[in-house]
């Protein structure tokens, strides 16, 4: 297939991508958020099912459901936070607040979770309540920046970076550094780009540094899918801005391959949902979705991204850690 260059795209990427990169405010991001995640509940509920998790499960074989994917990544994350009963556990991004509810469950920790989204507060306080956690578990809308005090034991963020932009991306790991304990531990979960080579110049198949596909798929994403999201970074800025911020990395994990198969199985339930989209949403809405889904999926074959898992904490000398050392840690229930 051949790419090119666009008038269309260059009138986005001046009129639009480039003014929201230097941009970035609540008011800014609080409208991303709202045009993309308050479409409807059951309009995401078509491909990610019914756990209503929107980031990367974690599959045990390539015949696991995509629920119990989801589920044993939520209790990876509880694991590699060395989750403990009354641990307070915040959730930034929290989505439709699914973690929260499990982690609080399962580990007996008391879980926040925050979102821009009033529909996700709406669903995920209704599971929650259901659920009868609502004494250990709640969901607030909240703009991270707003997070009030006092500080957290453990801090979870999954895939919800990519949204603070690059510009903020410093504020932002300067901001969860205030809200941890010093004796705490964060987990981050981002999807980001590979390192290109010297330069920034990609050689691609044909032996050329540049290939528009990946230029036309990011506008493509900007412009229809997660306006905003800029922060998609390679792993060596990612560590780089850890570090500058005061904190100290002790696991980096990729689980892209695990990444590719979710957003597959996401691919299958939009295709078998197609007329329950269509006669909600539109034609429209349904084929952008179609496309979003189906070229990640290809995205993910191909390996042109990481999706990463980082667990740190602050660099103190006091810091204890001997902690680490045979600490993947399970619920008493297990």
């Amino acid at each position: 297939m051949n790419y090119r260059f666009t008038w269309d795209q260059a009138k986005f990427l001046i009129t639009k991508f480039v003014p929201s990169l230097l941009v970035h405010s609540k008011a800014a991001d609080r409208s991303f958020v709202l045009d993309h995640y308050d479409r409807g509940n059951d309009f995401f509920e078509a491909f990610l099912g019914d756990s209503m998790v929107y980031t990367s499960a974690r599959f045990g074989s390539v015949d696991e459901s995509l629920e119990a994917a989801q589920e044993r990544k939520i209790r990876d994350v509880g694991e590699k936070l060395q989750l403990e009963a009354g641990d307070r556990l915040l959730d930034i991004g929290c989505g439709w607040g699914t973690l929260v509810a499990n982690l609080a469950d399962q580990f007996g920790v008391d879980a926040t979770g925050v979102t821009l989204s009033k529909n996700q507060t709406e669903f995920a306080s209704e599971r929650i309540r259901a659920r009868r956690l609502q004494d250990r578990a709640r969901v607030l809308t909240l703009d991270y920046r707003d997070i009030p005090g006092p500080a957290y034991d453990k801090i979870s963020c999954l895939e919800m970076a990519e949204h603070v932009g690059v510009k903020n991306f410093q504020k932002f790991l300067r901001q969860v550094s205030g809200l941890l304990d010093e004796d705490g531990l964060f987990f981050l979960q981002i999807v980001g780009l590979r390192r290109p080579p010297e330069l920034g110049l990609v050689r691609n198949d044909r032996g050329g540094y540049w290939d528009a596909s990946d230029f036309t798929w990011a506008m493509f994403m900007s412009r229809y899918i997660f306006p905003g999201a800029d922060a998609s970074l390679p792993l060596s800025f990612v560590a780089a801005q850890f570090e500058k911020a005061g904190f100290e990395i002790r696991s980096v994990e990729n689980i892209n391959v695990h990444y590719g198969m979710t957003i597959h199985r996401w691919y299958r339930n939009w295709i078998r949902n197609r007329e329950k989209v269509i006669e909600a949403y539109g034609e429209r809405w349904y084929r952008l979705w179609h496309v979003f889904l189906a070229w990640s999926v290809f995205t993910g074959v191909e390996g042109r991204g990481d999706c990463l898992q980082i667990v740190a904490h602050k660099s103190r000398r006091a810091f204890d850690r001997f902690r680490f050392v045979g600490s993947r840690k399970r619920p008493a229930a297990a």
